[in-house]
């Protein structure tokens, strides 16, 4: 197997993505999935290199990479180093970036040998999720979608915030549980929202995405309810549902992470892969 990591492209404001790319190199055209990581989240978070290469071993080129405004750096790959970048993040950039990442796999050298075209899918993990649903809906070279614990309606999801607060002070502060960092949220991020509103209605996109659609979620997701995946299995009506019991947002995995695949992660794998077609 080929593993490259950490290679780097532009993102959509010419801020750096690190790439991760898996692959075994045998010069046979593969199917190809772009992971897109959720909400205070990184490709190198808990069991994702382990996810990689279990995608790699059954014959796909699995990608993976660091949105650009995530938060992490290439110096500090597993750290939330650059808060004021994770402060001005936002769901266009996000989407713009997962572009910038089709663009670059179908068009590298690196790649030009090993990947089925015809076999771009797309998986996306909570928010990430949501990013991989807006995109499939606007993006013709994408052939399957699969999401895992994805947000179902972003519009919906920023008015738990105190909009009156947020925009007379500029910012709000989410606790990441893990580092124990107070992640700034910037104001700009509910404007671009409203900007944007049309380009980011996961509901109206879900309704539009023609794509074979495969929606995983665990039955005691703490973060995203599972309610939320019924939701998404209405809207698009011709998705396949596949409720994980006892499962919650991660599938078993924490970060830092050591040993074997979760076995609720290697059931979101296996049925994977068996919708994807191998």
């Amino acid at each position: 197997m080929q593993v490259i990591k950490n290679w780097v492209i532009k993102g959509s404001q010419q801020k750096d993505i690190s790439l991760d790319i898996y692959f075994k190199p045998n010069t046979i055209p593969k199917p190809i999935i772009i992971f897109s990581h959720g909400f205070k989240g990184f490709k190198d978070w808990g069991h994702f290199d382990l996810l990689a290469r279990t995608f790699a071993e059954a014959n796909f080129v699995f990608v993976k990479f660091n949105f650009s405004y995530n938060g992490t750096t290439k110096e500090h790959p597993v750290d939330f180093y650059d808060l004021e970048a994770f402060g001005n993040n936002n769901y266009s950039i996000e989407l713009n970036d997962l572009g910038n990442v089709i663009d670059w796999v179908v068009s590298t050298e690196i790649l030009a040998n090993e990947i089925d075209l015809k076999q771009l899918n797309l998986l996306g993990h909570s928010r990430g999720g949501g990013i991989t649903i807006l995109k499939a809906s606007e993006d013709k070279r994408v052939n399957k979608i699969v999401t895992w614990a994805a947000v179902s309606d972003f519009i919906e999801r920023i008015q738990e915030y105190d909009l009156k607060e947020w925009k007379e002070k500029g910012v709000l502060f989410s606790l990441n549980t893990r580092t124990s960092q107070q992640m700034p949220l910037y104001y700009q991020f509910y404007e671009n929202l409203l900007k944007n509103i049309k380009r980011l209605d996961i509901i109206e996109a879900a309704k539009k995405v023609i794509n074979p659609f495969l929606i995983i979620h665990g039955t005691k997701d703490e973060a995203v309810s599972f309610e939320e995946a019924k939701e998404l299995h209405n809207w698009c009506k011709h998705s396949e549902l596949v409720l994980i019991e006892g499962a919650g947002h991660t599938f078993g995995a924490k970060h830092p992470f050591e040993g074997i695949l979760p076995t609720h992660s290697e059931i979101a794998v296996g049925k994977t892969i068996d919708f994807l077609g191998l």
